[in-house]
């Protein structure tokens, strides 16, 4: 069985779980840095995975 990679602290949900989507990171929009380090939210990827909108 494949082993999933690790969830970032950011993401909601593991990538392609249904309902979900990539986005890019709110705290380093996107640039996957911080404070001259790897953003420690998306660590580094400057992308998130969030829960999209449902009616």
């Amino acid at each position: 069985m494949a082993q999933e990679p690790p969830l970032s602290p950011g993401d909601e949900a593991e990538p392609g779980a249904p309902g979900t989507g990539e986005d890019i990171c709110p705290d380093c929009n996107g640039t996957g840095e911080r404070d001259g380090a790897d953003c420690p939210t998306c660590e580094g990827t400057g992308k998130i995975v969030q829960g999209i909108g449902g009616g």
